[in-house]
């Protein structure tokens, strides 16, 4: 089957097959198409039913452009493998506005998981993410927290996570105590960089607005008008989870994000983001979004990798 689209202007073609006709080669790979451009127009050739799915991808593509957004790469493959799967559904690409970053660019959600997660976390006062590296897990947390500290529904900021790594060896690290356990933290720092900028979050910091601690420094605090965010919680025992979550004063909001494949606790410990699920998962208020290698916001690559990894440990429980 062949199907013609004709284009206002050669530039919507450009910009729907992306920088060296990366887009274009994306959509050809997943959907079995050939894209063939004519000037303004551009022909797509395949078997009927991919045909279809290419224009379905097509028109979608199309309206991220009408509103404003870019047609990335990232955007065109997560589509394009939703549409190959029978995944869309009549959902939109959801380019939720989330705030602004540093540099004016604004941060949006890219995927249908991360706009349920943006969605959790407005509506709900404490959410449990759990998802793979690179979807986005710390940064939506962060740049939710920022936005609510900008329009004072909070007064504070307190981002945290375990350092399991360090254990018994900061005593031989160089340096105070600060730039012993800054190492952990730096992931933290890295996105209030990108989304305040750095004078912003030194100047906040320095009025003790904002807080970058490890876990065990929440100890014994009862924090009001907090956004806080307890990251890496695969790392936390049971009983640092419930300290951690004991900690929420009024008109405070709490995110806990992790990644249950990645848990670097001694064997004999249980992790407290795996045991949440079972303790916590139908009380009122509490939200848990789970993100998949589909969230995936970083290079494509990281995809595959997460899927080898995941088809490797499944094979492993079967034959054990």
């Amino acid at each position: 089957m062949e199907k013609t689209i004709g284009f206002d202007n050669i530039d919507h073609v450009m910009n729907l097959f992306g920088s060296q006709d990366e887009n274009a080669k994306a959509i050809e790979s997943i959907l079995a198409v050939s894209i063939v451009p004519r000037g303004t127009d551009i022909k797509i050739i395949g078997e009927e039913s991919q045909v279809e799915k290419t224009l379905e991808l097509i028109d979608k593509l199309m309206r991220i452009a009408r509103d404003g957004d870019e047609i990335t790469k990232q955007n065109t493959v997560y589509l394009a493998n939703l549409i190959a799967e029978g995944a869309m559904g009549d959902g939109e690409y959801p380019a939720d506005y989330v705030c602004l970053n540093a540099n004016g660019k604004p941060i949006k959600s890219k995927t249908f998981g991360q706009k349920k997660y943006v969605e959790n976390i407005k509506k709900n006062d404490i959410v449990f993410c759990i998802g793979p590296a690179g979807t986005g897990k710390t940064f939506l947390a962060v740049a939710m927290a920022v936005t609510a500290f900008r329009a004072d529904k909070v007064n504070r900021i307190i981002l945290t996570r375990p350092a399991v790594e360090a254990g018994e060896k900061l005593g031989f690290l160089p340096g105070d105590l600060q730039s012993k356990i800054d190492p952990y933290l730096r992931p933290l720092y890295d996105s209030l960089y990108e989304i305040m900028g750095p004078e912003a979050f030194y100047r906040n910091r320095e009025k003790g607005l904002i807080e970058i601690v490890p876990l065990a420094y929440m100890r014994g605090r009862t924090l009001d008008d907090s956004f806080i965010i307890l990251d890496e919680a695969q790392n936390t025992t049971k009983e640092q989870m419930k300290m951690f979550l004991t900690r929420m004063g009024f008109n405070s909001k709490v995110i806990v994000t992790g990644d249950v494949t990645q848990i670097d606790l001694p064997s004999d410990k249980k992790s407290g983001l795996r045991e949440s699920e079972n303790i916590l998962k139908n009380i009122k208020g509490i939200a848990f979004s789970y993100l998949t290698e589909r969230d995936v916001v970083r290079h494509e690559l990281v995809q595959k990798i997460i899927k080898a990894y995941d088809k490797y440990e499944n094979g492993r429980v079967k034959k054990g």
